[in-house]
């Protein structure tokens, strides 16, 4: 068998979202064999864990292991910037959790979504942007500050195979924080570039709500993979949610898709179904505008006891809340893939 044999066994294999064979996608990066029954095969996959590109992988152990061959894999999508140049060298995939207003969960969306992408097995930093409002450290009962190390690096401590940046471990727990947009910008730059990250999966920016100086400075220094967008299914909500989502396609950003929080519901004494900020809001701005909706989170007591007692409800498999934010996770893994594999 040689490598013209190899590439015909791989054209059966079909990726579920782009709708042809890997081969003619142009995915196979490279077939190398390693003595006459095992061949390694290097793949243009770029999100670690996702379900669809996992099962990509599966079917090409499974097509050439059939015939016979020892399979091993690798996964490199080339983006064409030097190593030197990129603000995070080592991370495959940066993932800016977005809202247009505040009040609509955007922090506790953001946390669940790391975790759920931990949880999968991914390495995940999670970076919380929020300058004037950083919370995500209560949100995962993280209250360990980074250390330096001697050439004044942080390293960032780490809360559920999480690794934890944000301004709460560089500022007093009652300082306000007090600046206009050259110094917003001097301190991420400073943050996001003077941390030992380390090698990640993915890297979750939790951004303060709104279309101002953090999410410029984001935009205009990081290459962002794609965001999500967060609203609640109320229609003051969406017309926020529209800004962001214009702001993100000025700047060429894909955005990987709408996660509608605060959906239905349940009543537990009554067991009926309230839709207290209207339905399915997120589902019809999604279509409006082309976008897939990713979950629909439901309204639930727990979400809110979950994120002040510091343990983020995805990582509950009883409950049907982190299910849904299981769910959420896998497709934004997915649609993270499909953006890198476009490239």
């Amino acid at each position: 068998m040689n490598e013209d044999d190899v590439l015909d066994l791989l054209g059966r294999v079909e990726d579920p979202d782009l709708g042809d064979d890997i081969v003619s996608l142009g995915l196979v990066n490279d077939v190398a064999f390693e003595g006459d029954e095992s061949v390694h095969i290097s793949l243009a996959l770029g999100a670690p864990y996702s379900p669809n590109e996992t099962a990509i992988a599966d079917e090409v152990r499974e097509v050439l292991g059939a015939e016979g061959l020892d399979v091993s894999l690798s996964a490199n999508v080339d983006d064409g910037v030097p190593a030197e140049e990129q603000v995070f060298p080592n991370v495959e995939n940066v993932i800016a959790v977005a809202s247009g207003k505040g009040g609509v969960g955007k922090s506790t969306v953001a946390v669940n979504l790391a975790a759920g992408l931990s949880e999968m097995g991914a390495r995940v930093g999670l970076f919380d942007a929020d300058i004037y409002g950083p919370n995500v450290p209560r949100m995962v009962d993280a209250d360990e500050p980074p250390r330096a190390t001697k050439d004044e690096q942080l390293v960032p401590p780490e809360q559920y195979g999480m690794k934890l940046m944000s301004m709460a471990f560089l500022v007093g727990e009652d300082d306000p924080v007090i600046w206009r947009g050259p110094m917003v910008h001097k301190v991420l730059t400073q943050l996001w570039e003077d941390v030992e990250w380390g090698h990640l999966d993915y890297m979750v920016i939790d951004l303060p709500p709104g279309t101002g100086d953090t999410q410029l400075t984001l935009l205009q220094t990081v290459p962002v993979t794609g965001a999500v967008i967060v609203t609640t299914p109320q229609d003051v909500a969406l017309d926020d949610a529209r800004k962001g989502l214009e702001m993100f396609g000025k700047h060429d950003t894909p955005v990987l898709g709408i996660a509608e929080n605060m959906a239905t519901f349940k009543c537990p004494d009554c067991g009926g179904e309230h839709d207290i900020f209207g339905s399915d809001g997120g589902q019809r701005f999604a279509e409006e505008h082309d976008m897939p909706l990713v979950g629909s989170i439901p309204l639930d007591p727990e979400v809110r006891t979950g994120g002040d007692e510091g343990r983020p409800i995805v990582l509950d498999d009883d409950s049907d809340t982190g299910a849904a934010f299981r769910e959420m996770a896998e497709n934004v893994a997915n649609n993270a893939g499909i953006v890198r594999r476009r490239r």
